[in-house]
């Protein structure tokens, strides 16, 4: 997918942040925003999906994120598994994929 300039029209390489030719700036949304949302996935997960669907969003290693959050759990006075506990209730979980009937009964 090509992105052009809104102010000239001009075809920009999907990271520039600025147009070449008229210096305005491209949305944020084009550069820098995840393309994938953040759901708690329901293979691969220890105890909610938290850390599991934080590192698939945003590409982090789930093992990291797991280690993270168990140290800032010891460590922070409990601030991070309360952050834990309301990533738990905040985040839906990810939708079942249920085949559908082919040919639809009608």
């Amino acid at each position: 997918m090509a992105v052009y300039c809104n102010q000239c029209g001009t075809v920009l390489p999907h990271s520039a942040r600025f147009c070449s030719k008229c210096g305005a700036g491209v949305p944020a949304a084009v550069y820098g925003m995840p393309t994938k949302r953040l759901v708690r996935p329901l293979m691969g997960r220890q105890i909610a999906g938290v850390c599991a669907g934080l590192s698939q969003t945003y590409g982090w290693d789930v093992a990291v994120v797991r280690i993270i959050t168990v140290l800032g759990a010891l460590f922070s006075g409990g601030m991070i598994a309360v952050a834990y506990l309301a990533c738990w209730i905040g985040i839906p979980e990810e939708p079942i994929q249920v085949p559908g009937v082919y040919p639809p009964s009608v």
